[in-house]
């Protein structure tokens, strides 16, 4: 079977969370991940605007390196620009929602959270997941985008403040009735996992999108089964769009997890 090149796009380093799901998962893809930092985080941009910036950056990237199709690693982008760039592209283009419809099934307590970027959370799409599939449970909202920035800070080689985390969670930790399931709406969220989960005393299920992510990645570009180890043979790219201090923290980062090379992409 032919090698499939899939390229995995945010603003951030959020969609290495996607891409450690989709490797798990196939033998036959190249993977190309462009981080468009110049315009991090999209939680802040104006919808237009984001469609416009996506439009424009992923054209001129497919032009250059043709893809078999475009992973959006990212909920605030997919909820606002997914059907526009469906439209504008003719190769697949998979989005990343909050996965509520899961949750739904996993609560035993009927509250569940959801943290996501305040642009997420207060996107009409996410109301229309919660009114389909939460509609009879007790859906708490929370927008951060100090989490966002925690999480690339992680992965930057800093220490992670766990009270700074905490500190986002206050409102639900101060509750008699806490949720005791919650749904990271951002790609970048599964990045910080283990900190979240210790903010409620290992006592929460997570959720979040990135195995039923590569699960369609894997159906469109009928890849083979890796059986959970990670191809080693396969291209990997990374991109940026931005050299700053904070993008070159990353490169370790990148290196580990076997991409070839970490370069800017001058859009």
């Amino acid at each position: 079977m032919p090698v499939k090149q899939l390229l995995i796009f945010d603003s951030g380093v959020g969609g290495l969370s996607i891409f450690q799901e989709v490797i798990k998962r196939v033998t036959n893809i190249n993977c190309y991940y462009l981080s468009d930092n110049a315009y991090f985080p999209y939680g802040e941009l104006d919808e237009n605007a984001l469609i416009s910036r996506l439009t424009e950056l992923l054209q001129r990237f497919v032009e250059k390196h043709p893809v078999d199709m475009i992973v959006i690693a990212c909920n605030s982008a997919s909820t606002v620009a997914l059907t526009a760039l469906r439209a504008f592209f003719s190769i697949p283009i998979v989005g990343v929602v909050p996965a509520i419809k899961p949750a739904n099934l996993m609560t035993t307590n009927g509250i569940i959270g959801l943290v996501a970027t305040p642009a997420t959370i207060n996107r009409e799409y996410t109301q229309k997941l919660v009114n389909e599939f939460a509609r009879d449970k007790s859906v708490l909202k929370l927008g951060s985008t100090q989490l966002v920035k925690i999480a690339e800070q992680k992965l930057q080689g800093k220490v992670v403040d766990l009270d700074a985390i905490k500190a986002v969670f206050q409102p639900w930790l101060s509750l008699n009735n806490k949720p005791d399931t919650l749904v990271l709406g951002c790609t970048h969220f599964p990045l910080l996992k283990t900190e979240i989960s210790e903010c409620f005393n290992d006592q929460i299920q997570l959720v979040d999108s990135g195995e039923a992510i590569a699960n369609r990645v894997v159906a469109l570009l009928g890849g083979a089964k890796s059986e959970g180890k990670i191809q080693q043979k396969a291209d990997y790219d990374a991109f940026y769009t931005l050299t700053d201090e904070k993008q070159l923290l990353l490169e370790s980062t990148f290196l580990k997890l076997n991409f070839k090379s970490f370069s800017l992409f001058e859009a």
